[in-house]
């Protein structure tokens, strides 16, 4: 059997050149791998193999003990699971012993979502008549109305937005492509941004980037989330909500509209279904609400 550290690589190697997945992803699953590695050279074990289930179990209950929560588990094991089924794969081991393992309870919650109420006092919030109030609108209005990922939102480039059309062109993790629509009301609001605002950030700079900062450079994640951080303070948005907030809000206000889940998916770029069935808890709730409403014996 290869070290560790070798496996490892392999692994990581695999998921880059077969799976492209982006650097960011590449990063927690390696350190979430020497966690697991780290764990097993502390009780001086040197190899892995197929009857490992009872150490991942350990394992991930060490996460639990220490004060990791059942999402952050939840990952782990996904990462755990995903390297030794490429072991098993490549012929390393004969079997996965990670696959009979369910996920912690939880482990794929919901993060925090506004309601339609808060996304529209949200919206409402920034100055339109500056070029930075207005660059700062078009940018929370797209990532909502496309239910865009950060990175995504802050890469997107100026030819990928038809709008005359209405849609918008994304490349999402792995470079994959996916086409979402937009409604009228960010379009409006992103083509004022472009034919007045966004020219005026620029001067005398040139970009290719549709949301630009200071000297034509591209906004960044720390950026976004500090403005969202302002808009949703100055909205009265009292709980904690992130940028994932707004692609999270997208996708279960689709759900409530009577969206189909595989619409959803499509538009969120999700390669498994299963990822997106963590927002039909969201649907069912809503549809809870309109049943003990309105039917005469709820």
């Amino acid at each position: 059997m290869l070290s560790f550290d070798t496996l490892i690589d392999q692994y990581i190697s695999y998921l880059l050149l077969e799976k492209g997945l982006s650097q960011n992803t590449l990063e927690a699953y390696s350190s979430d791998l020497n966690k697991y590695i780290d764990f097993l050279k502390d009780k001086n074990i040197t190899t892995v193999s197929e009857n490992d289930t009872a150490l991942i179990l350990e394992h991930l209950s060490g996460l639990k003990t220490a004060g990791l929560g059942a999402t952050s588990r939840a990952r782990h094991l996904v990462t755990i699971r995903g390297f030794y089924q490429f072991l098993s794969h490549e012929k390393h081991i004969e079997r996965n012993p990670a696959q009979i393992i369910d996920l912690p309870k939880k482990g794929l919650k919901l993060p925090n979502f506004l309601s339609l109420n808060e996304v529209k006092k949200l919206l409402d919030t920034p100055d339109k008549k500056t070029p930075i109030g207005l660059r700062n609108s078009a940018m929370i209005e797209m990532a909502y109305a496309a239910g865009l990922r950060v990175t995504e939102l802050i890469n997107l480039k100026v030819q990928d937005i038809n709008l005359e059309a209405c849609f918008v062109r994304i490349f999402g993790k792995g470079s994959k492509e996916r086409i979402v629509p937009i409604g009228m009301l960010a379009r409006e609001v992103v083509d004022t941004y472009i034919k007045t605002a966004r020219p005026v950030l620029l001067k005398t700079h040139i970009s290719q980037f549709l949301f630009i900062a200071r000297q034509g450079k591209p906004m960044t994640r720390q950026g976004f989330w500090k403005l969202l951080k302002k808009y949703s303070r100055q909205a009265g948005i009292t709980r904690e909500i992130a940028p994932h907030s707004l692609r999270h809000s997208f996708a279960s206000h689709l759900l409530e509209g009577g969206a189909d889940l595989r619409s959803v998916q499509v538009m969120l770029g999700h390669v498994d279904i299963s990822t997106t069935q963590i927002y039909t808890h969201v649907a069912r709730d809503h549809l809870k609400k309109i049943h003990e409403k309105y039917h005469p014996r709820s």
